[in-house]
């Protein structure tokens, strides 16, 4: 067995310190900045169901149920009025063929199954072409309102109702083929959403029935 010399045991033993700080350094950072990200996280959620769900009396981020279906598992924002009726429902879905990548929208939808509003939360698209998905304010209005019945749920390029935007066709037919998608699920999934709610709702009774 090949022995040390002194000085390769004070190389050994000063690259294990090295080692050991750097540890010390990036655990103690991540546990403080582990919550005020998540806090930070929390809030952009907030400020993004504000625009996507009608007006509610509750926070949606605490009723949050979660549906698995077909290996997608959704993550579902209900919005009550005052009552404790369901006024709309927001949940995330991605679009994965987007000009420079998956493209994460939100997606506010009303029981009768029409969309309440839309809001992109995350995309790579080339700024002046396809970020148009957030800051064209006209063409995410063009999905308010609409259901699967209502419009060609395509680009009219394609030979929908859709705008796409000058130079930039992928991008906009990747949302739209994705917010089509939600109402699909929306439709397929509305019974087992809703019975889900009414039975967190009981269960939430029942819990502070007992407190």
């Amino acid at each position: 067995m090949m022995k040390l010399d002194k000085d390769q045991i004070r190389m050994v033993i000063a690259l294990f310190v090295v080692a050991a700080i750097a540890a010390i350094l990036l655990a103690t950072t991540d546990i403080i900045t582990r919550e005020p990200i998540a806090a930070a996280q929390k809030a952009a959620l907030r400020q993004a169901l504000q625009q996507v769900l009608p007006e509610h009396a509750n926070d949606p981020q605490n009723d949050k149920i979660t549906l698995a279906n077909n290996n997608t598992v959704a993550v579902i924002y209900p919005a009550k009025d005052s009552a404790g009726h369901i006024a709309g429902l927001a949940w995330e879905v991605v679009a994965p063929d987007g000009y420079s990548g998956s493209i994460r929208i939100l997606v506010g939808v009303r029981p009768d199954g029409s969309v309440f509003a839309i809001r992109v939360t995350r995309h790579q698209e080339t700024p002046g072409l396809g970020d148009g998905i957030v800051k064209n304010h006209a063409w995410l209005a063009s999905f308010v309102g609409q259901s699967l019945g209502s419009r060609i749920w395509k680009v009219k390029k394609d030979g929908g109702d859709f705008d796409q935007f000058t130079g930039a066709t992928i991008t906009p037919r990747a949302v739209v083929k994705a917010v089509k998608g939600a109402l699909e699920f929306f439709k397929q999934q509305k019974t087992a959403i809703f019975a889900r709610l009414a039975s967190a709702k009981m269960n939430h009774q029942a819990g502070g029935a007992h407190e």
